[in-house]
C-alpha cells in the first residue's frame, strides 16, 4: 500500500455548459439545478478549445488578454473555470487536518437518500484539499467501490475478509486513481453473507472496531464508512467502530419517517456498545428548490437538529448521477457542476468545524 503522504491534485477541469455569444459555439442553457460545467469541450473559429490541459483558455476565450487568470474576469466561462479549479484543489488551498483521525459512519436505513454518493464525494473533496482519507465500503452492493474505480472480481479481497477472516485493513486498502491521499477498502458480494457468518463469532458487533484498533490511524485524517441501507450487524459494526455518525437526509417526507428509528438505534448502540458515539453531522441531499416540500423538510430538519445540520444543501444534479458510471466521483468527473460545488462546501464545513471544536 502506498505511504500516506499529503499531496494535492490540480490538473484543471473540463469547462463548458454555459450561456455565451461566441459565434459558432453550442451552449446549453443552465436550468438552475444541473451543472454549470460539462465534459464537452466546444470551440469556435479563432478561439481555443476548452480543455483540462489548458484551463486558462477558458478565460482567454471569454475575452481576457493573454495571461488569463492574472486578469479578473466576470464572464460565465471565466466563473465556471475558476469554480472548477477551486473544487479540484490547489497547492495553496489546503483545509485544516484534525488532531487525530476522525472515524465517521455515513448511515441511514432508508435507501436512496445519498449515503454512498455523500461518502464518496466528501472523501474525494477532503483528499483533494490536503487530507488523507480512507473509505470503507460496508455495503454489499459495493456502490462506493464502483464510484471510486475499484476492480471487483470473485478473487478480490474485500472488507468481508477483514470482518470474517481477520485480514488487516492495511492489506485491503487500495489507492484511488487520479485522487492522491484517497484510499478505499472495497466491498464484494461476499459481504452479503457476512451478517449470517458474524452471528456465531465472538464480539461480533466489534469486529470492525478491532480491525481499526490494529491499524495505525495516525497515517490518516478521516475514515469514512459507507453503511448499508439497513440496521443489521454491518451497520452496528460501523457504529461501534466510529465516534461520529453523519446522516444524509433526502428532502422528501418519507426520509423523515424512518429518521426516528435510526435515532433510537444510535441511542441503543451508544448505551450498550459505544458510549462515545454521537450524531455529529446531518446533510440535506437531493434538494429541489422548485418544490415547497423540499423547503419545508429542510426547515423542519434545521428546526429540530439545529447546528448539527450543515449549511450546505446538495441539489439534485444529473452529473452526480452520471459520475459512477465512469468509475469516478463527481469531484473528478465534473468539478464545476452544482453537485460537486455543493459537496465541496459540505466537506469544507466538516473540516473547519473540527478545527473550531478543537
Amino acid at each position: 500500500m502506498n505511504s500516506f503522504v499529503p499531496q494535492n491534485q490540480s490538473d484543471g477541469a473540463h469547462v463548458s455548459r454555459e450561456t455565451g455569444s461566441a459565434p459558432g459555439a453550442e451552449f446549453v442553457l443552465n436550468n438552475g439545478y444541473d451543472s454549470y460545467v460539462s465534459r464537452e469541450t466546444p470551440h469556435w473559429e479563432g478561439g481555443p478549445s476548452l480543455s483540462a490541459e489548458a484551463p486558462e483558455a477558458a478565460v482567454v476565450a471569454a475575452g481576457a488578454p493573454p495571461g488569463g487568470f492574472d486578469v479578473e474576469m466576470d464572464t460565465p466561462i471565466a466563473r465556471a473555470a475558476r469554480t472548477a479549479m477551486s473544487v479540484r484543489g490547489r497547492g495553496d488551498d489546503l483545509w485544516p487536518r484534525p488532531d487525530r483521525c476522525r472515524v465517521i459512519s455515513v448511515a441511514n436505513q432508508k435507501g436512496g437518500v445519498g449515503k454512498t454518493t455523500t461518502t464518496v464525494n466528501l472523501a474525494a473533496s477532503l483528499a483533494m484539499h490536503g487530507n488523507r482519507v480512507l473509505v470503507v465500503d460496508l455495503d454489499p452492493q459495493g456502490n462506493a467501490s464502483t464510484a471510486l474505480g475499484m476492480e471487483r472480481t470473485q478473487e478480490s479481497r474485500s472488507i468481508y475478509h477483514c470482518l470474517v477472516e481477520d485480514e488487516e485493513i492495511r492489506e485491503l486498502a487500495r489507492p484511488v486513481e487520479d485522487v492522491p491521499n484517497l484510499w478505499c477498502v472495497p466491498a464484494t458480494i461476499d459481504l452479503a453473507g457476512a451478517e449470517i457468518e458474524l452471528v456465531s463469532l465472538v464480539a461480533r458487533e466489534a469486529r470492525l472496531k478491532r480491525a481499526f484498533a490494529a491499524y495505525d490511524s495516525s497515517e490518516l485524517d478521516y475514515i469514512l464508512i459507507d453503511c448499508p441501507p439497513s440496521l443489521g450487524l454491518l451497520t452496528v459494526n460501523a457504529m461501534v467502530a466510529c465516534e461520529e455518525v453523519l446522516i444524509p437526509i433526502q428532502c422528501e417526507y418519507y426520509a423523515l419517517e424512518g429518521l426516528g428509528q435510526l435515532l433510537r438505534n444510535v441511542e441503543l448502540v451508544k448505551s450498550h456498545l459505544n458510549p462515545a458515539l454521537t450524531i455529529s453531522t446531518i446533510l440535506l441531499t437531493m434538494y429541489d428548490g422548485r418544490t415547497r416540500l423540499a423547503s419545508q423538510v429542510a426547515d423542519e430538519v434545521r428546526g429540530h437538529f439545529g447546528e448539527l445540520v450543515l449549511q450546505s444543501l446538495v441539489p439534485r444534479s444529473v452529473r452526480v448521477s452520471e459520475a459512477p458510471s465512469y468509475g469516478q466521483s463527481v469531484m473528478t468527473y465534473d468539478p464545476g457542476s452544482t453537485g460537486a460545488v455543493a459537496y465541496m462546501e459540505a466537506a469544507r464545513e466538516i473540516a473547519f468545524r473540527a478545527k473550531t471544536a478543537a
